[in-house]
Formats: structure tokens, C-alpha cells, sequence
């Protein structure tokens, strides 16, 4: 029969120097330092310093910015789940958060004060200091940056526009409309390795930030000028290919005048058509179905339609190229007649 031997904690020296001398009453406690011996080494003078509720930093002086970090991840992590010396029990997400990616759009990390942190919904924590708590129900996922459990890109930049929308921050001009589309922006071009167009839409849904007038307008701004590149970089893989320059954004209708759909590229000699970004087009679910019904409706009537996500086509472009040259070799099946109006 084997027997599992229980593993030691880490020593506080390594714990210290992998947490940036920030620690827990309960990691200091599991390597045998009293609380007595706590209490004397963070009195005036003394060279440790209490930086928020049983999180302590062992040394004198300002704490680094990083180091306010690790105590407020600290502060919220502690008699988690997870157990002693493990931060799975929170994430930094928020405006810190986009401070520890490095975006530029937000302030840098030493003029970020407060810092959010997501816990899940059943732990019991107060705001403490400058340490924001904010419950959710889903799963805790968490990317590592500079060894900090950090909200992935969509979540922390969802949570800190709420945040200053909850601040009063929009009618400041603090977060006006420039601020707002530099910040998406740079969370769909790389900011902390980026996130995809249809996770960061998800996580403004999800936060009722998209019936926001001003977010609204940033992102369906945001979302117009990408898809207006990828119809330029269309144009010119199609160029490029030998193919015929196609129609852009023709209407078609049936021969009795009944709409069918407008599609964003449209081949009618081959009956093809392009939809760029098309499950990112629309935000509500009224205007999607719309553009799921277009859609369907030239496949029905045997139009081939070819669908393009501008992320896609930035990343291989000339797998799309080939997909391009092939549909219109091919063509639309058994293709009802179409006019083409709008035009």
C-alpha cells in the first residue's frame, strides 16, 4: 500500500520572492511564523507593513504598483477554495488588468488606483482599501501576466468600461467616444494576445453595455471600418486571382419583386456571393435574424455564399484567396433568376 507524502509548503523566502514579498496571515501562519511575531514586525518602524486585511508586505517603503497587485489578488484569493499559497479563487479584471496587458489606451500602472477583482458569487468579501470586489457566477478563467491571475482581454476590458460607466466616468468625458474606440480597438489587434471580434460582443452583451448609446455607436463604428477593409482586401484577392471585380452590397430580388437579400460581395454571372463578418453585422437578435434570413434565403434559391471573418482573412489570406477562385469556378446550383437592384 503507498502512502501520498504530504508536500511542503514552499519556504517564505521562495514564496516572498515569487509573490514580490507580498503575503497572507495564513501563508506566514503554515510556515510557522506566530502572530505575535506578525504584529511586531508591522509596527511603526518595524520592517514589515500591513497593506490590507491579513495581507502583509515584508519590507519598508512604498509598495510598486506590482506589488499592490499581488496584495489585492491576495486579498481576494485568500480562504478560497483553491487553499493556501493558490490564486485560483480570483482574477485582476478591469482597467488593472488592461494596465498589466499593456494597453495604451488606459492609464499606466502606476496612476491605476483601484483594482478590480472578480471572485465567484458565493465567496464573502468586502471592498478593502482600494480593492474593488465583483461577483460572478460563471467560471473563473484567468490568463498569467508578470505571474498575476488576469481576466482574459474581452472580460477586463467589458468590466472596466461598466466600471467607469458605474463612476459616472461617461458624462465626464473622461471615457468619450476617442477613449471608448481606441479601447476596442486595441483589444481586437493583439493588447495581451487580443481577443477574437465575437468574444469581446459576447462580453459587452453579456454586461448590458451594448444598450450604451455611446458603446453602441464605438463598437458598430468599429465593427463598419473592418469590414469595409476586408471588402478592400476582397476586391483585391479577387484582383489578384483573375476573377471578375464583383457587386458590392446589390440587392436581390426575385423576378416578381420579392427581396431576398443584400450580400455584402455578389457575382451574379456565377451566382455567388461574400458575407464579411456576418455574425458580428448585427447586435440584437431581431436585425440578426433578418440577416440569417437573407442569407438562407440565397442558399435556398441556389445563390453559393461564402462566409469571411475579416480575423480570418488577416491571418491567411491567401487560404482565402483559394476559397474565393474555387466558389466562383464552381458557382450557384440549379440558381433561381435574380435581379440585382440597388444598384
Amino acid at each position: 500500500m503507498s502512502h501520498r507524502i504530504p508536500q511542503q509548503p514552499a519556504s517564505l523566502e521562495e514564496l516572498a520572492r515569487h509573490q514580490q514579498n507580498v503575503v497572507t496571515a495564513s501563508q506566514l501562519r503554515a510556515r510557522g511564523v506566530p502572530a505575535r511575531m506578525v504584529s511586531e514586525h508591522c509596527r511603526s518602524g518595524g520592517p514589515w507593513q500591513r497593506l490590507l486585511p491579513r495581507v502583509y508586505l515584508l519590507q519598508e517603503g512604498e509598495p510598486t504598483p506590482e506589488q499592490r497587485m499581488w496584495a489585492a489578488l491576495l486579498y481576494a484569493a485568500q480562504n478560497g477554495p483553491a487553499g493556501d499559497g493558490a490564486r485560483e479563487g480570483a482574477v485582476i479584471t478591469g482597467a488593472a488588468a488592461l494596465a498589466l496587458y499593456g494597453f495604451v489606451s488606459v492609464p499606466r500602472l502606476p496612476a491605476v488606483l483601484g483594482v478590480e477583482v472578480l471572485v465567484p458569487r458565493q465567496r464573502r468579501l468586502r471592498d478593502a482599501g482600494q480593492v474593488r470586489i465583483r461577483r460572478t457566477e460563471r467560471e473563473l478563467e484567468a490568463r498569467s501576466v508578470h505571474g498575476l491571475a488576469v481576466a482574459p482581454v474581452a472580460r477586463a476590458v467589458a468590466d472596466a468600461i461598466r466600471e467607469w460607466d458605474e463612476q459616472g466616468a461617461f458624462g465626464s468625458g473622461r471615457t468619450g467616444p476617442g477613449l471608448l474606440r481606441s479601447l476596442l480597438r486595441e483589444a481586437l489587434t493583439g493588447r495581451g494576445g487580443g481577443c477574437a471580434a465575437s468574444e469581446l460582443l459576447a462580453e459587452l452583451a453579456e454586461a448590458g453595455l451594448m444598450e450604451l448609446p455611446r458603446v453602441r455607436a464605438a463598437v458598430d463604428e468599429l465593427l463598419a471600418a473592418r469590414r469595409e477593409a476586408a471588402f478592400a482586401e476582397l476586391l483585391e484577392l479577387a484582383a489578384e486571382s483573375g476573377l471578375p471585380l464583383p457587386l458590392t452590397g446589390p440587392e436581390l430580388r426575385m423576378r416578381g419583386g420579392t427581396y431576398v437579400a443584400v450580400p455584402d460581395l455578389y457575382w451574379p454571372e456565377a451566382a455567388v456571393a461574400v458575407e464579411v463578418d456576418s455574425e458580428l453585422r448585427c447586435v440584437s437578435e431581431g436585425e440578426s435574424a433578418w440577416v440569417r434570413g437573407g442569407q438562407h434565403r440565397m442558399e435556398y434559391l441556389g445563390v453559393r455564399v461564402l462566409y469571411v471573418g475579416s480575423s480570418r482573412l488577416a491571418a491567411e489570406r491567401e487560404a482565402v484567396g483559394g476559397e474565393l477562385t474555387e466558389a466562383y469556378r464552381l458557382g450557384g446550383e440549379d440558381v433561381v433568376e435574380l435581379l440585382v437592384t440597388g444598384r
